[in-house]
């Protein structure tokens, strides 16, 4: 068991363009949603569509091709690890988030030029 470790594979939707920003660091960041659907029938036999919205995190060279090529609505399959942190808000409420780092992204519904392993 030593050799599972913080691993994810998604593949979805883009709910908005990626926000990118240089951060504090010098580095650049991109930030984005991406939604999943997953199908199921419930105990009465009725088809139910269920999606689950991500927050994706994408840095430096991974941040510059979302940047040029990821749209609202693109499709895409990324592999990433979850991270979680808090912080406190203005108010002083401390806020919890969880966020998938992308180690890797694939473009799914691009011609072939923009198809993109990274």
């Amino acid at each position: 068991m030593s050799s599972l470790k913080n691993l994810v594979h998604l593949v979805g939707h883009l709910g908005a363009n990626p926000e990118v920003k240089v951060a504090s660091n010098g580095k650049k960041v991109a930030k984005f949603s991406l939604a999943t659907n997953e199908s199921y029938t419930n105990a009465k036999g009725e088809k139910k569509d269920e999606t689950t919205w991500h927050n994706l995190v994408a840095w430096e060279k991974t941040a510059e091709l979302a940047e040029k090529y990821l749209k609202k609505g693109k499709e895409v399959m990324i592999q990433g690890k979850i991270s979680n942190r808090n912080y406190e808000d203005s108010n002083g409420v401390k806020k919890y988030i969880s966020e998938i780092i992308i180690d890797e992204m694939l473009f799914l519904n691009s011609g072939p030029k923009e198809n993109s392993n990274v």
